[in-house]
């Protein structure tokens, strides 16, 4: 690898969306090919590399490795000029003008083709060096001739939708080992979960450098009715403060009852996802583990946040509560659940992206735990929207006006998550005893505290949301 290439990926990734390591010192440790797509035209290549990239920390030296597919043309490409990552002389490709490929029609038809021709054969589809491998779930006809188009707006990984027939996502930071979205997503596929765009299809790699599979991409349904959660439920907040005179219950653009039917299909994936992945149960010793974990998180909190000194007693006491629920059930879950997870289709709410929490490592990603975690999640987004709508409204920030729009932000709050836990409880068949309001109660403070952190560091107009949390009872 020489230099100019050396720099002309390095400039690429570092200002690329999906890169996480902005604002960090790092450089380009590696570059490997691991695949090219068979079937391209005259004229193009298409390869993946594999980068790996180097971290300098305390700790010792830190990797990522990130996945490049790369659209080789032997000429310029003026439609692709936006998407250009340079020019150079490739090993295998000789002299070429390098793209990214998920922005090119012409190289993301041959990923479709190959997953189509999965589709009609026992074995998965390799690439051209047999180290790549297309896997696909029966029962449904892929449309070859549907256009691709790259999704804005992204950043950990980046969408690609082909018409409106079926959408490929493609994982940018991977890591060896099983990615929990496709794991959960086809055993929720094969199970007939209604509440979750169907799997179609994954893309492997066989790394024979590290003796491990990476799974690279995953092909699903595209929804065409469906609107994003987050987006919706500001809609509703929106509605409410227009109409002045009204309480949230009364307003046309209530959002209660999408609440509570968004806490069904939460439940009913909680359910699913009980039938078919290991339950486990955690004894004292872990619990201890569990509410010392949250107690160190908020110690660190403090140093940030000093705001939070003001709850400390309170939330030591809401994490050293757990101590005492002897154990715990746990399973599978999403594990970074909220409204921007979710979408509303003609035919109900549908959950997405089971990756869990991206900063986790995927060992930690893939444990069990409480489904109390997700329902923290979704709880704690029902708050921030009303709050967000508040504070980035027009209007004055204080005085009457501002102290109404808080006051209705604290109303659409309570409804919507009452709505929503009523209705999990409901729908779980347990309802929510005290032992699991003990267990929410201390994933409601863990995430109240992460998201102080949060805030405090990358918006700290924002911080307000999370401390007003502290200061209310629910």
């Amino acid at each position: 690898m020489n230099e100019h290439v050396t720099s002309e990926i390095v400039g690429w990734i570092g200002q690329a969306r999906w890169f996480a390591g902005k604002g960090r010192d790092w450089e380009l440790g590696s570059l490997r090919r691991v695949g090219e797509l068979p079937g391209a035209p005259e004229g193009l290549r298409v390869a993946i590399d594999i980068a790996e990239v180097a971290y300098a920390s305390a700790d010792g030296d830190e990797t990522d490795l990130y996945q490049l597919p790369l659209a080789f043309y032997a000429q310029p490409q003026d439609r692709l000029s936006h998407a250009l990552v340079g020019e150079w002389h490739d090993d295998d490709f000789g002299q070429a003008f390098v793209y990214d490929a998920l922005h090119d029609r012409e190289s993301m038809a041959l990923w479709l083709a190959a997953f189509a021709a999965a589709g009609r054969d026992s074995a998965p589809q390799s690439d051209v060096r047999g180290r790549l491998g297309f896997h696909r779930l029966p029962g449904h006809e892929l449309d070859l001739e549907a256009h691709s188009t790259l999704f804005s707006g992204e950043q950990s990984n980046s969408s690609v939708a082909y018409g409106e027939d079926s959408l490929m996502k493609v994982f940018r930071k991977v890591t060896p080992g099983v990615n929990p979205d496709i794991a959960i997503h086809q055993v929720l596929t094969e199970a007939g979960s209604t509440h979750v765009a169907s799997l179609y299809g994954w893309l492997d790699l066989v790394d024979e450098e590290t003796n491990t599979t990476i799974q690279l991409a995953m092909l699903q349904q595209f929804l065409r009715t469906a609107s994003d959660g987050w987006d919706l439920a500001l809609a509703s907040v929106r509605n409410l403060f227009a109409e002045a005179d009204l309480h949230a219950d009364e307003v046309g653009g209530d959002f209660a009852g999408e609440a509570a039917r968004l806490g069904v299909a939460l439940a009913e994936v909680h359910s699913d996802l009980a039938e078919h992945f290991p339950l486990e149960q955690r004894d004292g010793a872990a619990l201890d583990e569990l509410a010392g974990a949250m107690e160190g998180r908020l110690s660190a909190a403090l140093d940030v946040v000093p705001d939070l000194a003001a709850h400390e007693a309170r939330l030591r006491e809401t994490f050293s509560a757990v101590r005492g629920l002897g154990q715990v059930d746990v399973q599978q879950i999403h594990g970074d659940l909220h409204l921007g997870q979710t979408l509303r289709t003609v035919k109900g709410w549908k959950i997405v992206d089971f990756e869990g929490e991206p900063a986790k490592p995927l060992a930690e990603r893939l444990k069990p735990d409480s489904v109390w975690r997700d329902v923290a999640g979704m709880i704690r987004s029902f708050d921030y929207a009303p709050r967000v709508v508040a504070m980035t409204g027009a209007g004055v920030d204080t005085g009457p006006e501002a102290e109404q729009r808080r006051y209705r932000a604290s109303e659409w709050s309570a409804r919507n998550r009452a709505a929503f836990l009523e209705a999990y409880a409901t729908q779980g068949g347990e309802g929510l005893d005290s032992a699991a309001r003990t267990l929410l109660d201390a994933y409601l403070a863990d995430k109240v505290v992460y998201e102080a952190v949060y805030e405090a560091r990358n918006r700290p107009g924002w911080l307000s949301i999370p401390l007003a949390a502290l200061g209310e009872t629910r």
